[in-house]
């Protein structure tokens, strides 16, 4: 087996999980680390044979709990899935057990009781730090009274004043540094967040008509360029047809600028649900707009534009402040459709469609012509 895949079979493939199984199985290390030190201790003669070995039986146990939970998945019922609390809690009643156990190598639970607190930056709020390292001095608290009142000759009462002063001294402001980290790293994470919207907005913005939010010219010309090349590739064709929505500029002359935007707003929606899924419709030029056809023969075009010209006449809009009672306004267009053909540049295209747009004009509007 691969290394790559022995790391996936261990922290499976999904991001978030992988990353909780990483966590996990270094906690694992380092309890390894603490095993160690304790197998070491027996071995001096400093702590008990068969108690440790209970110990570590434990330590290992839970730990290999936690790591199989998080694998299975069954992690993710609970509220914090990296379950980190549990983790820290557990390690630090075992490090409150180890070091009644140690005897004269107790010291040695310290380091392993900061390094607990350095993994809770990675997914802890600062309070809830704050507070396992105050459930920490505590627990380890009534562990050196314990200890000092069994067995005072080995966990002299001064010594371990001494050493409880130092837990409660260290361990706030370690949980209280960690905690700065996790802020630290929500606010990179927010930043990268909005720094991911702004560009978002920024390429919408970039690619987007700001009025009917339809494609704007500009990315519509890169759009026609990519589907000429897909055609050479293909074999296929497509079809691109110029829209004018007729009488645009006496509408907007009469009843104002709001009222002619809000028609080009109307006229995109309406549109939008006509179209095919595959096909492209952008703002053009001004009250023009292009739409682009994918995989569409000329004859093909015309009926989709028949379609939505059809739908447009159905469609009426409201007139603002009507006192002449002329009655809702119908809404009509012209368009010139045009095949691509194999050779031809998207620009020429283009023009041949506009030609034909301006035969439709001429022909007396609300019609489509093919060129």
């Amino acid at each position: 087996m691969s290394s790559s895949r022995l790391a996936d079979w261990l922290f499976g493939t999904e991001p978030k999980q992988r990353l909780r199984l990483v966590q996990c199985g270094t906690a694992m290390l380092l309890v390894l680390g603490s095993v160690l030190n304790m197998q070491y201790l027996v071995w001096a003669g400093l702590a008990p044979m068969e108690p440790t070995a209970w110990w570590t039986l434990v330590l290992i146990g839970g730990f290999v709990v936690f790591f199989i939970t998080i694998r299975s998945g069954q992690n993710l019922r609970y509220a914090e899935p990296s379950l980190t609390v549990p983790q820290m809690v557990f390690a630090i009643l075992c490090a409150a057990v180890g070091y009644a156990l140690a005897g004269k190598g107790r010291g040695g639970a310290f380091p392993i009781l900061m390094v607990v607190f350095m993994f809770s930056m990675y997914s802890l709020a600062p309070k809830t730090v704050l507070r396992t390292s105050f459930f920490a001095v505590a627990v380890f608290g009534v562990t050196m009274a314990t200890m000092a009142y069994r067995k005072p000759t080995v966990y002299e009462p001064a010594v371990e004043w001494g050493h409880f002063i130092m837990i409660a001294i260290m361990v706030p402001a370690v949980a209280v540094l960690a905690g700065q980290l996790s802020r630290l790293r929500d606010r990179l994470r927010r930043q990268k967040k909005d720094i991911a919207l702004a560009l978002a907005r920024i390429q919408e913005l970039a690619t987007r008509d700001e009025l009917t939010g339809l494609i704007n010219r500009r990315h519509m010309v890169e759009l026609m360029e990519q589907e000429r090349q897909r055609g050479v590739r293909s074999g296929q064709s497509f079809c691109l047809a110029v829209i004018d929505i007729d009488g645009f500029r006496e509408i907007n002359d009469k009843h104002g600028h709001a009222f002619a935007d809000e028609l080009l707003r109307r006229f995109a929606n309406e549109a939008l649900n006509v179209i095919r899924i595959s096909d492209l419709l952008s703002r053009w030029d001004g009250k023009e707009f292009l739409l682009m056809l994918s995989n569409t023969r000329a004859s093909l075009g015309r009926t989709s534009l028949e379609r939505l010209r059809e739908r447009m006449k159905a469609m009426t809009v409201e007139v603002p402040g009507d006192a002449s009672g002329a009655g809702p306004l119908h809404l009509s267009f012209s368009a010139g459709v045009a095949e691509h053909r194999a050779g031809e540049s998207v620009a020429d295209t283009v023009q041949r469609a506009e030609h034909a747009l301006i035969n439709a004009k001429a022909s007396g509007q609300n019609r489509v012509v093919v060129a």
